[in-house]
């Protein structure tokens, strides 16, 4: 697939690494060079400097040809006019724009090939927020994805001593939840994946990711380890776009604080939220913090744009009594580094965001596709097209499925029914099926897995 990609920033470049690294035709566009340079060094891909919205440069960047531009620079407006112009000079047939302002966002028809053409709208800060939404939902989650429409969920958590499950085998969970169906998609063991098997026995501090109906999420989550209050008391240090999307979408069920620098930013949130209590000020200001009873809350949440000031604040926060720190991580190199420590989750907007736009860019029917263990591995969500003479997977039980190594179906849903893949489950046309990969590489024989061959037509 020959792919545009506008932006060389963390969002850009991150695309470019997943896509260059699956055979497909990229050239990145920026205005920087010093990016352009750096990611040429490091990947096979094209380069080319100048404005994403101007024709000749998109000219220059293959458009004439293109299957798809992803504009994701800085700029709303530049990634708006880009798709404009790719529609009406060059008739790319996918457009992509990451646009940030809600005021854009909030107008129907405002894109369509009427207005502004744009076929896909990526929001990186709604993304962010349903994000960090799910987490607070399911207290001790690493990572909670949602799969049809939120019918299954595919949840990562750290089993702890003393976990009911803790110490034996996988295939012991059926007998600890005779009602509850669920299927272990991969452990991670001191960084490590491992293909789980019936035999394979859990040990503390190994990350376990299951999927099961949304229903019995709670019940699996407590065979792993010990359940955690819901919460009730959150803290919201920065009053940026992600903090407010945050605050108005949990006001209504938690007590919910947002620490905000810039006086004329608490006044807008003061009269737009309904509930929440807003206090200007530092989040890193320790009496402000101790004043505001933080060792009284169950979430500390910093959600500015300075990485630095995010985790400082929130590990002062963990230090003064915080039960559980969530950080907003914009540099993927820090992710690694402060997560599982002091901080207890460190959210990538970069990572959650690639997700929305690889789903665009995949082949064959996928649905969804989720970014897990900061992007080494993937969980995808693909609907099976076709009859037995022309699917590789329709009319087949999943023990006869050729899926490439390190790959394993979790489950299947079936119009309203979330039905838990086990060997002897057979697919059928129309089925989306959950697949877990841990290796990466072999995205391209998963795709070619649902592509329907020229027989079915």
């Amino acid at each position: 697939m020959k792919i545009i990609i506008l932006g060389a920033g963390q969002v850009g470049g991150t695309l470019a690494e997943h896509l260059a690294s699956e055979a497909n035709d990229i050239t990145v566009v920026d205005t920087d060079t010093e990016r352009l340079r750096n990611l040429s060094d490091r990947l096979d891909i094209r380069t080319v400097a100048g404005r994403g919205s101007f024709p000749t440069v998109l000219r220059q960047a293959g458009a004439d040809d293109a299957d798809m531009l992803v504009a994701v620079t800085n700029s709303d407006e530049v990634n708006m006019i880009a798709c404009q112009v790719a529609y009406t000079l060059f008739s790319t047939p996918t457009k992509i724009a990451r646009v940030r302002e809600a005021a854009y966002l909030t107008r129907s028809g405002l894109f369509d090939n009427e207005a502004i053409p744009v076929d896909v709208l990526i929001s990186p800060e709604q993304v962010v927020t349903n994000y960090i939404k799910r987490l607070i939902e399911y207290p001790g989650a690493l990572q909670v994805l949602d799969f049809a429409e939120g019918k299954a969920q595919l949840v990562g958590v750290r089993a702890y001593y003393g976990g009911p499950l803790v110490g034996h085998e996988l295939r012991q969970l059926r007998q600890h939840m005779p009602n509850v169906d669920t299927r272990v998609a991969a452990i991670y063991r001191r960084g490590r994946a491992i293909i789980p098997q019936g035999d394979t026995v859990i040990e503390a501090d190994d990350e376990v990711f299951f999927i099961a109906a949304k229903a019995h999420i709670r019940a699996v989550m407590s065979e792993l380890r010990r359940m955690e209050d819901s919460y009730k008391r959150i803290v919201i240090a920065g009053g940026g776009n992600i903090g407010e999307r945050l605050a108005e979408a949990i006001e209504s069920r938690y007590q919910v604080k947002i620490i905000e620098m810039n006086p004329a930013r608490c006044r807008y949130l003061s009269e737009s939220l309904e509930s929440t209590i807003v206090l200007q000020g530092s989040a890193s200001d320790r009496d402000l913090l101790v004043e505001e009873n933080i060792n009284e809350a169950d979430i500390f949440l910093s959600l500015t744009n300075d990485d630095e000031a995010n985790i400082m604040s929130s590990l002062l926060a963990k230090r003064l009594g915080a039960r559980k720190v969530m950080t907003l991580i914009n540099n993927p190199a820090y992710v690694d580094l402060v997560q599982g420590g002091e901080i207890d989750i460190a959210i990538s907007p970069q990572l959650a965001t690639i997700g929305t736009l690889l789903t665009h860019v995949r082949r064959g029917d996928i649905v969804s596709v989720h970014s897990l263990r900061r992007g080494a591995a993937e969980a995808i969500e693909a609907i099976a097209h076709g009859d037995a003479k022309s699917s590789k997977v329709v009319g087949r039980s999943v023990e006869n499925i050729a899926l490439p190594p390190g790959t394993t179906i979790g489950a299947i849903i079936r119009d309203e029914e979330v039905l838990i893949a086990h060997d002897d489950t057979r697919i059928e046309s129309g089925d989306h099926v959950i697949l877990f990969l841990v290796d990466k590489k072999y995205i391209r024989d998963v795709e070619r897995l649902f592509q329907v061959g020229l027989a079915f037509f």
